[in-house]
């Protein structure tokens, strides 16, 4: 078996949902990434960077941590038209505990509060335990981001626990919460959804 086809197995070129397409990124992509990380709102909710990047900072994290071919990562295309509107990756994969920590981000404003986020986690939660046979996936979020805990807890993650006022934004501190899911919990859900009972009431309301 080739290398590449190992690849493919774990990491599969591309997974189709019902609103959003996740593909593995391409140089092409670089442009609108560049134009998202300008944006000072984005430099607000990210971990790692207080401002906007600059292009050779966006350049750098494009090819090491989006496009080289030993990460796992995704761009987010809504459907139909195939627009390019957000990223998604895992991170700290730890084959030997069965955990991952997840990330998205949804670039394009317009884009965002429209249930995308929510199915491409939803696609990335099914590679997590069906492909993967992951236990956990975990996550951090800003305390201040209540729209993007509201939209985990949607996913199904729980929150576990805070790292009290951790995070300085906006002239004060704030804490940073960890939330996560676990295999046996995604599956309960995934369950509940395909259940004959739960078709039965969506179709009849």
């Amino acid at each position: 078996m080739t290398a590449e086809l190992v690849r493919d197995l774990w990491h599969p070129p591309v997974l189709e949902g019902r609103r959003v397409t996740l593909r593995r990124h391409v140089p092409a992509n670089l442009a609108v990434i560049a134009r998202w990380y300008a944006d000072p709102e984005l430099a607000r909710l990210s971990r790692y960077q207080t401002r906007p990047m600059g292009r050779d900072e966006v350049e750098h994290f494009f090819r090491t941590r989006l496009l080289a071919a030993d990460v796992f990562a995704y761009a987010i295309h809504e459907q139909p038209g195939d627009r390019l509107v957000g990223l998604t990756t895992f991170s700290n994969l730890d084959t030997d505990n069965g955990s991952v920590l997840f990330h998205i981000t949804i670039g394009e404003v317009e884009a965002q509060d429209r249930g995308l986020g929510t199915e491409a986690t939803g696609l990335m939660l099914t590679i997590a335990f069906e492909t993967l046979g992951l236990h956990r996936v975990g996550l951090s979020v800003f305390a201040f981001n209540g729209r993007a805990i509201r939209a985990y807890e949607k996913a199904g993650f729980r929150i576990e626990g805070r790292l009290r006022e951790a995070i300085w934004r906006d002239g004060r501190h704030w804490d940073e919460v960890h939330m996560g899911i676990l295999a046996h919990e995604w599956r309960a859900r995934r369950d509940a959804v395909t259940s004959p009972a739960a078709h039965a009431r969506a179709v009849t309301g």
